[in-house]
């Protein structure tokens, strides 16, 4: 599989020197006391808000060997890059169309604030207040995959290069049932040995199950060759909170993906998701990685994404952990559920840095046909990439979990009628 060009600016490192006013303080915030904040923007790129630490006007220059704090991030593919050069200051100048595989520049600097920076924070006129950041651009090339259809309705799924597509895996959606009964189970999941039925049982949930609920759905993921190299399977049913229609945050339904290895499934994370209330009222999701134990239960989760998407418009889900990535993404990083050591020595786990992947989620009542990102130093065998990919079939598959149970499912997503709602 050949990647796609892709470039990551970060900029980071920014700080504030201001000089000691000569007359009474006008404003009523000083960034010594408050912090101050600054908004980072890209064209046609969502705005970004970061802190800006304040440094004592003697030093004379930025701590070496400080931590690398990032501000904000951003992701450009090439169409990004080559709408952004144009229009940019090298327009005059022969466009670094290489920028996407070659070129990583490295800006660190002192930067005079504006007059009317200065006088906001109440500095002399003429004075030398600075603003300093790094500022970084990098190659960080993905693979991209499309769904060529619905996860319910056992798609196929292409990888994207420029204007090839090719397919690369099919999916087959079905309902797995513990029963055996008149229920249809994905072919590869048929002679699964009963270790694999040990995990999924484990990580379901023993509540008392109601009358409505939405379970059992399970997606597997296969190469060209018809192997199965990555599944979903629900395993805690979505079901309404008491007295409601909705998913709630408290009692979320989840997903375990699963990998193959020694003739077995393996669980390798779970994604949880409900029905956030609200103005939002949006899809809310957390996802985890899955420590193998080989076979114990008692090793803490790590936690690499959680946040919501608005379940009308839809949005990315996004495991980055770095800064300016969506929602919370970036705070949990390598942080085990449960544990006070934050993840320190938790190889491969910690492993998963910066940019990981990404997938996009259309909203309620759209056909939704998900895109997904994965970058290259995260995939080492395609079944690495099918995990990716599985993932992505889960979390848009949750938009229809987490439906309102006063709303009707399609045909494809319904077991029998009660599912119906």
């Amino acid at each position: 599989m050949d990647p796609c060009p892709f470039v990551r600016i970060s900029v980071g490192n920014l700080a504030l020197k201001i000089p000691v006013a000569s007359k009474p303080a006008r404003s009523v915030v000083h960034p010594s006391s408050s912090p101050c904040f600054c908004k980072i923007k890209l064209k046609n790129f969502p705005l970004q808000t970061a802190v800006i630490p304040y440094i004592p006007p003697d030093n004379t220059q930025f701590p070496e060997g400080q931590h690398q704090t990032l501000a904000a991030t951003f992701h450009l593919c090439k169409s990004d890059l080559d709408r952004l050069v144009t229009k940019s200051i090298f327009t005059k100048q022969t466009p670094p169309q290489n920028l996407h595989l070659h070129w990583t520049p490295r800006h660190h600097l002192w930067s005079e604030l504006g007059e009317v920076v200065r006088e906001s924070l109440d500095c002399d006129k003429g004075s030398s207040a600075q603003f300093h950041l790094n500022v970084k651009a990098e190659p960080d090339p993905r693979f991209v995959f499309q769904f060529d259809g619905e996860p319910e309705c056992s798609p196929q799924v292409f990888q994207i290069q420029g204007n090839i597509r090719q397919p690369v895996f099919t999916c087959k959606f079905s309902f797995r049932t513990t029963t055996g009964d008149r229920n249809q189970r994905s072919r590869s999941l048929q002679g699964e040995p009963s270790s694999s039925r040990t995990w999924l049982s484990s990580f379901g949930s023993e509540r008392e199950r109601p009358l409505k609920e939405r379970k059992g759905w399970s997606i597997t993921v296969h190469d060209l060759s018809g192997s199965p190299v990555a599944a979903a399977s629900m395993v805690t049913p979505f079901v309404p909170s008491p007295g409601s229609d909705r998913v709630s945050r408290s009692n979320p339904g989840s997903w375990l993906i699963l990998r193959p290895g020694d003739g077995t499934w393996k669980p390798w994370g779970r994604l949880e998701a409900w029905r956030e209330r609200g103005s939002s009222d949006g899809l809310g999701y957390r996802f985890e990685l899955i420590p193998d134990t080989k076979g114990s239960m008692s090793a803490a989760s790590i936690v690499l994404a959680e946040s919501t998407l608005s379940s009308h418009k839809g949005g990315k889900f996004s495991i980055d952990l770095g800064a300016g990535s969506n929602g919370r993404a970036a705070s949990p990083v390598c942080s085990p559920r449960g544990s006070g050591d934050h993840g320190h020595g938790l190889w491969p786990y910690c492993m998963y840095r910066g940019f990981v992947m990404s997938a996009s989620v259309d909203g309620e009542g759209k056909c939704s046909k998900p895109g997904v990102e994965v970058s290259v130093q995260h995939v080492n065998c395609t079944e690495d990439a099918a995990a990716f990919v599985a993932l992505a079939a889960a979390v848009d598959l949750s938009m229809d979990a987490c439906k309102l149970f006063s709303q009707r499912l399609r045909k494809e997503l319904c077991q029998d009628q009660d599912l119906l709602g």
